[in-house]
Parts: C-alpha cells; structure tokens; sequence
C-alpha cells in the first residue's frame, strides 16, 4: 500500500489569498495564479481584474511544468538550454520554459503539484510563486 500526500483545495486557497494580497498593493498590476496538484490538474485558480487571456494561460501552464518536471519552471527552462533543446521537442503543448512557477515539494520529497504565478515581469511572477508556496505550510 502506498501513502501519497496530497494538495487540498483550503491549502491551495491559503496560496492563492497570500498571492493576491501581496500583488493586492498594486492594484494596477493584474496578475493571475494556477495551482495544480502532482498530474498538472488545476486545483484553484484566481486572476485579478482587468488581466488580459495570454498571461492567464501561461499561469496555468508554469504550475503544470513544475508539477509534472518536479523542479521550478525557471530550472527547467535553463535544464532545456543547457542540453540544447526546446520546449516543443517535449510534445506537450502545455509545458513551458518559463519564469514564475514552483514547484510543491513534501517534506519526503514527493511532488505535490505546482504553483504558477503570470501578469508580472518574470522575476516578479517567481517570488509571488514563492509567497504561495511558504503560505502552504509545508
């Protein structure tokens, strides 16, 4: 029998709450956060007002790439270019090379799923990912 840790929809809504209170202080600034569990399947989704489609997929996107390459999207994008490839030789249209999304990790080392964070400047979107993660509580 196996014992596998999960993600809960209130540990996800935590994230999400601590995420959008730290971009709350602009306003002006919309973003959007994805968190998905181990299979990149979205747990709980948030976007602030007046935020444009593109980025709002690539949130979703980012939390998928942690989730399923076990590593943040940044170290999976600069892992790909050290070994000379690209995303699309991946065949997954939702994995991305990308800047902003952490991936869950359990104390055992397990993976929990991920969190993507898009709207902002690349760095911006990571340590906004970052709030997310240390309001879980892991």
């Amino acid at each position: 029998m196996y014992d596998k840790p999960m993600l809960g929809l209130g540990q996800a809504q935590d994230a999400i709450a601590a995420i959008l209170a730290a971009a709350n202080k602009e306003p002006d600034r919309p973003l959007a956060i994805a968190i998905v569990d181990d299979t990149g399947s979205m747990i709980s989704y948030a976007r602030m007002d007046r935020f444009r489609e593109l980025p709002k997929r690539m949130a979703l996107r980012k939390a998928y790439t942690c989730a399923l390459s076990g590593q943040d999207s940044k170290d999976y994008a600069e892992r790909l270019a050290s070994q000379g490839r690209m995303v699309a030789e991946m065949g997954d249209q939702m994995l991305a090379a990308v800047q902003g999304g952490v991936v869950i990790l359990h104390q055992s080392g397990s993976i929990m799923g991920g969190i993507g964070v898009s709207g902002l400047a690349a760095q911006e979107d990571e340590d906004l990912a970052k709030i997310g993660l240390k309001a879980l509580g892991l």
